[in-house]
């Protein structure tokens, strides 16, 4: 077999074996960014003195009078 193909066959690999510990370290730093996000929340919604229950109240009434977004879109379209 040509060497040439056996060399870059063992490249492929070890480029395949980095970007698997990029890939996991991307799904540790993605928890660790939802962690603190989650964090800052409770501590917005803390120090206005809500508690967790009229939060999700308030999120629930907020989105049954919201727009969805597919009507947006058509809305987006007369306009323009």
């Amino acid at each position: 077999m040509n060497p040439k193909i056996d060399k870059l066959k063992a490249e492929r690999s070890k480029n395949s074996d980095k970007i698997a510990a990029l890939q996991e370290r991307n799904r540790k730093l993605d928890e660790q960014i939802m962690k603190l996000e989650n964090m800052d929340i409770i501590g917005m919604v803390r120090e206005i003195g809500m508690t967790p229950e009229q939060l999700a109240a308030l999120l629930r009434d907020r989105q049954a009078i919201a727009p969805k977004p597919e009507d947006m879109r058509e809305t987006e379209e007369y306009e323009g």
